[in-house]
């Protein structure tokens, strides 16, 4: 039974998705304006929704880190195989795992100095300044 990267990837990318989709439903309740003070105005739900997004970085960050491991671990095994047994595992499959382990690993890394690069180091929330009340 030969099992091909492709095979092997498509499964892996299936887990991540469901694993992705299940986190944003529990971080999707925090979307909705605070009605605790009785006013749901623009500027709360605005608030609440850039707390989700910074939640859903977290969880992005922290899915790519666990999903980063498991390919290496999943590489190592499969350097393990094609050990023992060249014909059955290509030496390309583990190396396309690692490749694929290390671009996991270092994913949140890229993410900060593309922003930096896009947006500037001193880049923040938008937002209207300068207001002072009468």
């Amino acid at each position: 039974m030969k099992i091909s990267v492709r095979e092997t990837f498509g499964q892996w990318m299936n887990a991540v998705f469901i694993a992705v989709s299940m986190m944003t439903l529990l971080f999707a309740s925090t979307a909705y304006a605070d009605g605790s003070s009785g006013s749901m105005d623009l500027g709360s739900v605005a608030d609440n929704v850039t707390n989700t997004f910074d939640s859903i970085a977290k969880m992005i960050t922290a899915a790519s880190y666990i999903a980063g491991l498991g390919f290496a671990v999943g590489a190592i095994l499969k350097f393990k195989a094609h050990k023992d047994n060249p014909q059955q595992i290509t030496v390309g499959v583990p190396i396309a795992l690692m490749f694929v382990a290390a671009a996991l690993i270092f994913l949140p890394s890229m993410f900060e100095v593309a922003g930096n690069t896009l947006f500037g180091s001193t880049s923040g929330y938008a937002g209207v300044t300068g207001i002072t009340d009468f």
